[in-house]
């Protein structure tokens, strides 16, 4: 056989995943704060991008361009410079003596002759007055608004709080230093996470003086603080109280049968009847399990809503962008051109510009898709949005793609960490997706996340001496055609963290006869 070599052309489609393509697939997927941040890597990168001004910053631009442009054309000579010098030499350094003087404390308001009267009299000002000066203020213009968080006092961590305490208690400086060797390993909820013990030996200090300052420590407020367990953070306090006997004792070491709603084991173990054992469990509830929550040191962040729904004029459903949380960016078309007229760097400008418009267009696709989805969400869950959470029907990815015509997979990245603000409250999009239950009689199926509430109402509604058990809300759920198995109530009760029905009888008839007493 004869080898030669040959030349084929061949023509053949394949799809790839481009650099870019990967890019805005997740974009998609990234929440605003950050999308934010990734434009504003762009934006340092890209000397064409730049983020938009707002109406303060486009007025104030326009006057500078308006004002360089009347500039003259040898405005930037040092005939110019001169003539400028000179105009403001002329204004502020005015040889005219006292006149002079005097014109420029009024004009800067700094005469103080009046500000302290030789009568002595006092003056009274009323609460108007002081806002009408405090508004006359240089930079709170008419109508300015005012922040109310400027004047309100700092928050007081649970590290400050013991900070002022400790020098009262412990007046000897190692002492202290242990101490604030404890400070520092406390938890937000007030526990100390430390081995006394290897505390000790990396201090150089002996076992004997670590627990001395300890329980030293253990006595300050708020009280619990300092424990190393919730058995020890309430016999803290209920020493502080003075009821911390044998009975009270044998409790606390023995919560988890307090957590199994063991009451029978409880009695033996405490040595008391059953109306001693429910005073004993009323003042267990009124300890603070932990004491460090109210010094919370970080700051609650709030969800800012990518959707906003809100109801219109025709009776049906406004769907818009949340603009707070709406990414924006410009590209500087005019930069561009005035630049590759010189023939430099046309290159790199070029592919900056495609870069450029490459974001734009995905930023307003990401923008377009989002709408489309939590449209589509709205029309499918509009019954919802008028009665409640009994009435949300069952909803999955590919019934939102079918309908806007995407892929089951865009539609499950839009979904991801976005949230709608809805007259229902704030919820995340996956919210919105539950799994079907079938109903009774082949009729409309339910909701999983509505089954839940229907679970949770009829629990809450039960009264001590009739407590439901599985079965009894599988019947009830029947009659109201949902037609569920014991073992998924089982799991959906276990899954909103209820108890079963013979822990949920003891612990009602328990409060019951709490409040009686």
């Amino acid at each position: 056989m004869k080898l030669s070599a040959n030349l084929l052309q061949r023509q053949t489609q394949s799809l790839v995943m481009t650099a870019r393509l990967r890019q805005s697939i997740q974009l998609l997927q990234m929440t605003h704060f950050e999308v934010n941040q990734f434009i504003a890597q762009e934006v340092e990168q890209n000397p064409l991008l730049e983020f938009p001004y707002n109406d303060d910053d486009e007025a104030g631009g326009e006057a500078e361009d308006d004002r360089y442009a009347h500039q003259p054309e040898d405005a930037g000579s040092d005939d110019g410079y001169d003539n400028r010098t000179e105009a403001l030499s002329s204004d502020w350094y005015d040889n005219g003596g006292s006149a002079s003087t005097s014109r420029l404390n009024d004009e800067l308001d700094a005469n103080y002759t009046n500000v302290f009267p030789d009568d002595g009299a006092p003056q009274r000002l009323d609460a108007p007055e002081l806002v009408s000066q405090w508004k006359s203020m240089p930079g709170s213009g008419e109508g300015a608004d005012y922040d109310l968080d400027d004047f309100v006092a700092g928050q007081v961590s649970l590290r400050d709080h013991l900070a002022q305490q400790i020098p009262f208690v412990l007046p000897d400086m190692a002492d202290r230093l242990i101490a604030q060797n404890f400070v520092d390993q406390l938890d937000d909820c007030g526990y100390l996470q430390a081995d006394i013990v290897e505390a000790g030996e990396r201090l150089g200090t002996s076992l004997a003086q670590a627990e001395r300052v300890l329980a030293t420590l253990q006595s300050l407020d708020p009280p619990g603080v300092f424990a190393r367990s919730l058995a020890e953070c309430l016999a803290i306090q209920l020493r502080q109280k003075d009821r911390y006997d044998p009975a009270m004792q044998a409790l606390v070491e023995n919560l988890e049968l307090l957590a199994r709603r063991d009451f029978a084991t409880l009695k033996r173990l405490c040595g008391v009847d059953e109306e001693d054992l429910l005073d004993m469990l009323g003042e267990i509830r009124q300890l603070n399990p932990k004491p460090g929550s109210g010094f919370e040191a970080g700051v609650s962040e709030a969800i800012m809503p990518d959707v906003v729904v809100r109801a219109s004029s025709d009776g049906g459903w406004l769907v818009e962008l949340n603009p707070d949380t709406l990414p924006r960016v410009l590209v500087n078309q005019s930069y561009f051109s005035r630049v590759t007229k010189n023939g430099e760097d046309h290159a790199f400008l070029s592919n900056c510009l495609q870069t450029a418009n490459w974001l734009t267009r995905s930023l307003d696709q990401r923008a377009n898709t989002i709408t489309n989805v939590a449209s589509e969400i709205v029309r499918l869950q509009d019954a919802f949005l008028r009665h409640g959470v009994d009435h949300l029907r069952p909803l999955n990815l590919k019934t939102v793609a079918e309908a806007i015509k995407m892929h089951e997979s865009t539609v499950s990245r839009v979904t991801s960490n976005k949230y709608m603000l809805t007259p229902r409250g704030l919820f995340e999009l996956k919210y919105f997706f539950t799994v079907s239950i079938s109903a009774v009689a082949g009729g409309d199926s339910h909701s999983a996340e509505a089954v839940r509430h229907k679970i949770r109402a009829l629990i809450l509604q039960e009264s001590p001496e009739a407590v439901l058990s599985d079965d009894d809300i599988v019947d009830m759920l029947k009659k109201g055609g949902v037609d569920l198995a014991r073992r998924t109530v089982a799991k959906y009760r276990e899954g909103m963290n209820i108890a079963s029905s013979v822990q949920r009888r003891r612990e009602k008839r328990a409060l019951a006869k709490v409040a009686g007493f």
